[in-house]
């Protein structure tokens, strides 16, 4: 598992900061079935940014936690995935919004690493940063292996239907309680909407 992390929002955050955690591809971006390879791969969805600086402003952390293997597949390298999440903050920016921590596994199922979703490792690391649990922070996805992860820690499954998510919407396997949105601007209207 890789971390890119802002060590400060660790001593600035409060005993119990509110934390939402995204998947990247499929959430804040679009996806691809050859995998987002390069900075130029890389575009925002509609309104997923914009989402990302309400919920900033509202007093969120805003995470990302992701599957990247292309890492391991030998699609792209890690200085390229900087390079891409480089501009993913510059893009955010231009909204006034941050993410951040970046959590990302870079291996394929092969390895059978414990940071892969559905394994929880990244979301348990994720809880030993920010020094809290997880239980009922949102935690968003457009993919099954999203939601399965984010309920192995009692956290609350997320389901948008951009990227992979109508297809996901279909599944009979949901986790229970799993709350679905058109996308990532409609979850932060509804969580938003909830605290106020």
């Amino acid at each position: 598992m890789m971390i890119e992390m802002n060590p400060e929002i660790i001593s600035s955050a409060a005993a119990r900061p509110k934390i939402i955690i995204l998947d990247r591809d499929g959430v804040i971006n679009y996806d691809s079935d050859t995998f987002i390879k390069t900075p130029d791969e890389w575009k925002p969805i509609p309104g997923s940014l914009e989402a990302i600086a309400q919920l900033n402003a509202a007093g969120y952390h805003v995470v990302v936690a992701s599957n990247q293997s292309g890492i391991e597949r030998g699609l792209f390298d890690t200085q390229t995935l900087l390079a891409i999440h480089a501009k993913m903050h510059q893009a955010l920016n231009q909204f006034g919004g941050k993410i951040d921590a970046i959590f990302y596994c870079p291996h394929t199922d092969r390895a059978e690493c414990d940071c892969r979703k559905p394994k929880p490792g990244m979301l348990r690391e994720i809880e030993s940063r920010f020094h809290i649990t997880l239980d009922n922070v949102p935690c968003v996805g457009d993919s099954l292996r999203d939601l399965q992860a984010a309920s192995v820690v009692n956290a609350l499954p997320v389901l948008v239907r951009t990227g992979k998510g109508e297809q996901t919407a279909q599944s009979e396997h949901l986790p229970p309680h799993t709350q679905i949105f058109a996308n990532l601007a409609g979850v932060a209207a509804f969580f938003l909407g909830r605290t106020g």
